[in-house]
Parts: structure tokens; C-alpha cells; sequence
């Protein structure tokens, strides 16, 4: 094992304190010298180039230092990266664009129920610490379905990981190029389809040449320029305003400030109490059981996705694997801690803006910027011409002709990256976030390009199609899918899918369903064969997808066939009786398109099993796989001793790599 720990470059590795100090040294002075900049007038806009383009440089520096053309530190980093910093590059590849971008306005919106994203994300790593990181890592594999394939016996095996691992991992990186076209096209005010093609740029050269140590070094910097943005703003606006600059200790008086706000614009007319969703009481966006179902789901799936999984398996050891998910967690609470804090902040400047009595002809500057992207409405119409919105809003019965909260529609991706802004602090403050944000998408497309590449070259291209295929070959395959891949999924950015933020909170369900059941059990019952495995992937799988699809797209038909179910009240049957009837009354054209939109919606709400919403799918799945993997393999032959025995060497912290053990590795491993 000691070729394994000192892979990588050992003066490297051993100078890492001192090369991050110097990066985050640097990193801090260049900060101050763009602020400096702007005391002396240079624009905003050359502001904003100089954070975009600078850090992606950074980022595009490290990639091309750490090419290698060793498939062991392609694939698996060297199994080089000591626990701390693997540690901080697995906070940045859980820091995607949406949880730095969305958590705090999903918190600000959702008050107390949008904790169950918080719990749920964070939960899922103790998940992975005790149940599965040391296992995999002693299991010595290069991606998650080498494990399936070798536990499970097989190439459908592997081919059934791989299908799990792309549909909860595409949808999930095109999120991420898709906020870097959103950051990039605000900051740099390009078109958002060359933002995203921008962005994509960058992402490649982190990733392309250097595949997992690339990734690895870019996310460890990516990380300190991540937490570095989002901490910075809350810390000021803390000792702005209370005169301590720990805005956890301090959030609490934000929130009673609200609460005073809050009862201001109502007795002004300026807010209802239908529209203030309180922020302290439970369940009011989310009732008792969906959201400790989306706690659970969310849980199972982040220790499920597979971009995360991999990471562990570059540490040097097994202990260093466990140790590592706690750094992890560690380094992902510095941001969840101040994400309530963030909501409460950006929550009181919001609302004193609107107490005041703003006109809806003084709109500040922020709005008009964030509403020309769609993200900013009032009166249902994006704050770009402020005609437009005095007319929307003059259409109003009795409108004050102010900004009220009931008219405000903040998209929750406004939230952390306007705050600044809002706030009124320097440009450079903004920037700076911006910057953050970029880390954060980049951070997680890199993982996710990544295992989705892998996935196809070794475990696809590799095992199943040209096993003698030479490391060179191997690597430049996993080059060409991974700008493939990176391509598709920055075209798919581009036209701004409806549905991506949806199809985001899915990927944890359907890998929480497809994966989870075969993977804990292939670790912890050694009774668990092949059969039950396959067909407990493909039901629980299955089961998943299909009450996504099903009450999502086709809530109509998804009611009528499961209404035996009797999931829906006597009212909201009658109404979807109702509905049906004037669809089909209504003569073609737009009157029938308007029935057809209004019925489905009405069903979406109704076609639910026992009320529980898509995003908590696994909810059914995951039982559905768990069962049917104990009933098929105690239904069939158990598995073979050495299989069994594999699974005994996988629990024991000692010893060799079992894959290694078994000659399964190949190309320098």
C-alpha cells in the first residue's frame, strides 16, 4: 500500500498547508485590491470580469498543472488525498449552485419548513460514514458500479448502476451549468447562452486533462473562495447592525425585527396575513409527513449519489475514508449554519424596504437588474420597464400604487447573489459572491461530469465493450465522453428547462431508489445475491420513476387508474369530475388548452399516493427495493463463498484492496 499513498507526488502533498495558505493569501489581496479599485471608479462591470475571469483562470491553472495520464490518479486521484482536504473538496462538490445560490432564499421563503433540506442534505453524510465510505474505500474500487459489478457478479449489474447513476446525475449537472450561466451573464451582462458555453469552458480545463486529481485540487480552491463569499456579506451586515460580526448569534433579533415589520405592513396594507408565511411555525408549506419524508429521502439520497461517493474513494486509507466524512460535514456546516442567518438578513432588508413605502416608480436599481433575467416580478411582470409594472399593478382593485409583499415575486436564486446589493454594500462585496456562486456550480459540475464520464469509460467502454483496451486509449475515451457529456448538458442549460429545479430535488430520490437498498445490503448481508440485487434495482428503480413521471406529466390518467386508492377527498374528486367535464366540453383551440391546463394542475395536487409529494418518491421505491432484494435472494441460491467471504474482507479496516486482492484492477492498480 505504500505506492497507493505516496501516488501523486509526495513534495506536493506534503507543501499542501503552505500552497493553500499562499492561494487563500493571494486570494484575500486580490479581494481588497478590486475594492481598492472601485473607491478609485472603475466601473462595476470590470469589477465583475476581473472576479469571473480571474478565479476561472485560477481554476483552469490547477487543472492543467494536475494532467496526468496515470489512470490510478485519473480515476481515483493516486488514493492520495489525505482526509482534511478531501474533506473540504467534497464540501465544495456538495456545494452545488443551488444550496449556495438557493438554500438561504428557500429558507427565507419557506421559514421553518425549508429546514427539512438543511437536515436531510447534512443527515445523509452520517449515513455515509457509518454505513458505506470505509467499505467502498477498502473495497478499492474506481467508481460505484466496479462495486456492483464485483459484489453482484456481472455486467448488468454494472450496466443497472450506470442507468441509475446518469438519470440522477444529468439533470443535476445541467443545474450547475446552468447557474453559471446565470452568475456569469449577470456579472459579465453577456447573453445567457454564451455565459453557459463560457462557463462550460472553464469547468472543462478544471476537469478535462486531470480527471479526479484535477477535480480534487480545483475543488479544494474552489472551496476556500466558496465559503469565503458566503460568510463574508452576513459578517457584515451582523456587526452593521447588532455590532457582533457572528451573524449565527445574531439572527435571532433579525427574526424579531421581522416580526415587527411583518405586523407593520399589515395594519399599512402593504402585506396579508396569507401571503407572510410565519417563519417560526411548522408545516405550513409542508404538512407533518412530507416533510419528514423529504428529510428521509433527501438523507438516503445523498448517501446514494454517486459524484459523493466517489470521493472517498481517494483517501490514502480506510480511516482516513471515515475521518474524511467528517471533515466533510465539518466544512458543509460553515455554510448550512449561516444559511438561516443569510434568510433572516436578506428577509429584514427586503421587508424594510417595503415598510417604508417605496413607489412602485422608486424601485431600486437591484430589482431592475435581477428582474431583465426573469428573476424579479411585481404585479406578475418582470421589473424591467417600470410602465409596465405601474400598469400590471394599476389593474389591481384598490392598489396603493406601492411596493407590497404580495406583489413582490423573488425568485429563491435572487436571494444570496442580490443580497449585497440590497444591502448597499460595495460593489466588490457583490463580486465577491459571484464569485462564491461560481466556485460553488463549477465545484459540483466538475464531480458530477466526472462520475458520469467514468461511469461510461471504465465501466461501460472498459468492462463491457474493450476490456484490453490500454490506459492511454481508456483516458482519452474518458476525455471525449466527458466534453460530450459537458456539451449536451450545457445545451440543455441553454433553453432553460422549466422543470430542471424539480428534476434536481428528483435525482436524490431516484438514486436514494436505484442504488441505496443494493448498496448497503451488498456491504452488510452477505445473503443478498445477484437475482435479488438486479431485481430489486429495477423495482425500486421502476416504482420511483414512476410516480415522478406519473403524477408530474400524466396527473390526469395517474388519478383516474389509482383512484381506487381513495388518496383524494370527496371535494377533490367532485372538482376533478368537474374540471373533466368542461375539458371536454370546450371547443378546440385555446378555450381547451385553458380547461386542459386547469384540470391538470387540479390533478397534480390530487394524483399524489396518500398525499405524499414526487420530490419524497423513494418513499415508495426504496421499501419496494429493500423487499425485494430480501425476498428474491432468500427465493434463490445464496451466493458463493468467496462472494461471501468478499464481503466479510470488505467489513475488516485491515488488509489489502479487495479488488486488488482479486486481480480486478488493472493499468497500474
Amino acid at each position: 500500500m505504500a505506492t497507493e499513498t505516496k501516488a501523486g507526488g509526495g513534495s506536493f502533498l506534503d507543501n499542501l498547508g503552505k500552497i493553500y495558505a499562499l492561494y487563500t493569501g493571494g486570494f484575500f489581496a486580490f479581494v481588497i485590491i478590486l475594492g481598492i479599485l472601485e473607491q478609485l471608479g472603475v466601473p462595476n462591470k470590470w469589477i465583475g470580469y476581473g472576479f469571473v475571469f480571474l478565479t476561472i483562470a485560477v481554476y483552469a491553472v490547477i487543472g492543467i498543472l494536475s494532467r496526468t495520464t496515470d489512470v490510478g490518479e485519473y480515476y481515483v486521484a493516486g488514493r492520495s488525498v489525505p482526509s482534511v482536504y478531501n474533506g473540504m473538496a467534497t464540501g465544495a462538490d456538495w456545494m452545488s449552485g443551488a444550496s449556495f445560490v438557493g438554500m438561504a432564499g428557500t429558507l427565507m421563503l419557506l421559514g421553518y419548513d425549508g429546514l427539512a433540506f438543511v437536515l436531510g442534505w447534512t443527515g445523509g453524510y452520517v449515513l455515509v460514514a457509518v454505513l458505506i465510505a470505509p467499505f467502498l474505500r477498502k473495497f478499492g474500487a474506481y467508481t460505484v458500479p466496479d462495486f456492483f459489478a464485483a459484489r453482484y457478479g456481472g455486467g448488468f449489474a454494472r450496466f443497472l448502476a450506470v442507468l441509475v447513476l446518469i438519470s440522477c446525475s444529468f439533470t443535476y449537472v445541467v443545474a450547475q451549468i446552468y447557474a453559471c450561466g446565470l452568475i456569469a451573464s449577470r456579472f459579465l451582462d453577456i447573453d445567457f447562452t454564451i455565459a453557459v458555453y463560457a462557463g462550460l469552458a472553464g469547468i472543462l480545463m478544471c476537469s478535462m486533462l486531470g480527471g479526479m486529481k484535477a477535480v480534487t485540487w480545483t475543488q479544494v480552491a474552489q472551496y476556500i473562495v466558496l465559503i469565503v463569499a458566503y460568510l463574508t456579506p452576513v459578517i457584515i451586515l451582523s456587526a452593521k447592525k447588532y455590532g457582533i460580526p457572528i451573524p449565527q448569534l445574531t439572527y435571532g433579533q433579525a427574526i424579531a425585527e421581522i416580526t415587527n415589520l411583518e405586523s407593520s405592513m399589515i395594519s399599512k396594507g402593504l402585506a396579508d396575513a396569507k401571503t407572510l408565511k410565519p417563519h417560526i411555525k411548522p408545516f405550513t408549506t409542508y404538512d407533518p409527513l412530507n416533510f419528514f419524508a423529504l428529510i428521509f429521502c433527501l438523507m438516503v439520497g445523498t448517501a446514494s449519489l454517486p459524484h459523493i461517493l466517489m470521493r472517498y474513494f481517494t483517501t490514502p486509507t480506510i480511516r482516513e475514508a471515515r475521518s474524511s466524512v467528517a471533515w466533510s460535514l465539518f466544512f458543509i456546516f460553515l455554510l448550512y449554519f449561516t444559511a438561516p442567518a443569510y434568510a433572516a438578513f436578506s428577509k429584514l432588508e427586503v421587508f424594510t424596504l417595503i415598510e417604508k413605502g417605496t413607489k412602485l416608480t422608486d424601485l431600486p436599481a437591484w430589482m431592475y437588474t435581477y428582474g431583465k433575467l426573469g428573476l424579479v416580478k411585481v404585479c406578475n411582470v418582470d421589473v424591467k420597464v417600470v410602465q409596465d409594472i405601474v400598469a400590471a399593478c394599476g389593474k389591481i382593485a384598490n392598489h396603493p400604487g406601492l411596493l407590497r409583499w404580495q406583489d413582490l415575486n423573488i425568485n429563491t436564486d435572487v436571494i444570496v447573489l442580490s443580497t449585497p446589493e440590497i444591502a448597499g454594500m460595495p460593489y466588490v462585496i457583490a463580486g465577491l459572491v459571484a464569485a462564491g456562486g461560481l466556485a460553488a456550480a463549477m465545484s459540483t459540475a466538475d464531480g458530477l461530469l466526472l462520475a458520469i464520464a467514468n461511469a461510461l469509460s471504465h465501466d461501460i467502454y472498459f468492462k463491457m465493450v474493450n476490456p484490453n483496451a490500454p490506459s492511454a486509449t481508456r483516458l482519452i475515451v474518458s476525455r471525449i465522453l466527458l466534453v460530450l457529456v459537458a456539451i449536451a448538458a450545457a445545451y440543455v442549460a441553454s433553453t432553460k428547462p422549466a422543470d430542471i429545479l424539480s428534476m434536481v430535488a428528483w435525482a436524490f430520490s431516484l438514486a436514494a431508489a436505484g442504488i441505496f437498498p443494493a448498496l448497503v445490503l451488498g456491504v452488510w448481508w452477505k445473503r443478498a445475491n445477484t437475482p435479488g440485487a438486479l431485481i430489486g434495482m429495477i423495482f425500486g428503480f421502476g416504482v420511483c420513476m414512476y410516480y415522478l413521471v406519473g403524477t408530474r406529466y400524466f396527473a390526469v390518467s395517474f388519478h383516474e387508474m389509482w383512484s381506487w386508492l381513495g388518496t383524494a377527498t370527496p371535494a377533490a374528486t367532485a372538482k376533478f369530475a368537474e374540471l373533466k367535464a368542461a375539458w371536454v366540453a370546450a371547443a378546440p383551440g385555446a378555450a381547451k388548452d385553458a380547461a386542459f391546463l386547469a384540470l391538470d394542475k387540479h390533478a397534480q395536487t390530487i394524483a399524489s399516493w396518500w398525499g405524499v409529494r414526487n420530490i419524497s418518491a423513494a418513499l415508495f421505491g426504496l421499501p419496494v427495493g429493500f423487499l425485494t432484494i430480501f425476498i428474491v435472494s432468500l427465493l434463490t441460491p445464496a451466493p458463493s463463498k468467496a462472494v461471501m467471504d468478499m464481503v466479510d474482507a470488505t467489513r475488516l479496516p485491515s488488509g489489502d484492496l479487495i479488488m486488488q486482492e482479486k486481480g480486478a484492477m488493472v493499468g497500474g492498480h
